[in-house]
């Protein structure tokens, strides 16, 4: 059965939501995202960004993985979130609760930047360009990574990622959640 890809973040929306038996406006109120667009994502209807759909995944306090279950449980894991211009990312591994580790890769178009608000305490990132060459913001400052070029980063404050060239960039993006992290759905 195939299933389309804003129906199934919609799903996973609905479900976090009901196992934590909150409303649209406390789920509003914990994810920064107003009741209107959570509403249209459940439905299938909006297709979120991805900084909304980190902003979502925060308040929940859930990986952000967890919104792409049912899409690869439906065959589509090869479905990338396109939702924004300039930006699509892909799961390569789902949250594993024993290592709390989830891996994606992203692809960014030339000279696109994405900035990304602070995640929860205790998450950490680490990069690892695949093709092309990126900055990637800490602190207000950007840093320059070559092909092959990898840091890692506490990600509870502000940071983001641009393509300074003219061709596509490709990184892996590690994403581990710490024991801080407490996952209720």
């Amino acid at each position: 059965m195939s299933i389309n890809f804003n129906n199934a973040i919609g799903l996973q929306l609905k479900l976090a939501r009901t196992n934590k038996d909150w409303s649209l406006d406390v789920a509003s109120k914990h994810t920064g995202v107003s009741k209107a667009m959570l509403g249209q994502i459940e439905r299938g209807e909006s297709s979120p960004t991805v900084a909304r759909l980190w902003n979502i995944a925060t308040g929940f306090h859930l990986p952000l993985s967890y919104f792409f279950v049912a899409i690869e449980d439906n065959d589509l894991s090869q479905s990338m979130l396109n939702s924004e211009s300039g930006i699509s990312i892909s799961t390569l591994f789902q949250f594993d609760l024993e290592t709390k580790s989830e891996v994606f890769c992203l692809t960014l178009a030339p000279l696109h930047q994405q900035i990304s608000a602070p995640h929860n305490d205790g998450v950490i990132e680490q990069i690892l360009v695949i093709e092309g060459e990126i900055e990637y913001l800490l602190n207000d400052q950007w840093h320059h990574l070559n092909k092959g070029g990898v840091v890692k980063f506490n990600a509870n404050q502000k940071h983001g990622y641009r393509n300074v060239s003219e061709s596509q960039a490709v990184f892996h993006n590690i994403i581990y959640y710490t024991s801080e992290n407490k996952f209720s759905v």
